[in-house]
């Protein structure tokens, strides 16, 4: 399957170690096409797993850079620059 764009994955629900592997997974799943990592991982249950995911992709080596939104409850990753 083609991909394009932007790649969203669903974290709620899930643990601090489960979103990790869930989020390591997408990034190797992606393609040179997608420029984008959409973090969907809410935030009325608390910011735990938003923070551990901010802290963790910060640094990783296909991160550009963290984007933060008007929702508190997604982050995105950006995988590369469009210009």
């Amino acid at each position: 399957m083609a991909q394009s764009g932007m790649m969203e994955v669903d974290l709620h629900g899930m643990t601090q170690v489960q979103a990790r592997v869930a989020v390591d997974a997408a990034l190797r799943r992606a393609s040179k096409s997608v420029y984008r990592l959409r973090l969907i991982h809410g935030y009325n249950g608390g910011t735990s797993l938003r923070d551990m995911l901010r802290r963790e992709f910060a640094g990783h080596k296909k991160v550009v850079r963290i984007e933060l939104g008007l929702n508190p409850g997604i982050t995105d990753l950006v995988l590369r620059e469009l210009f």
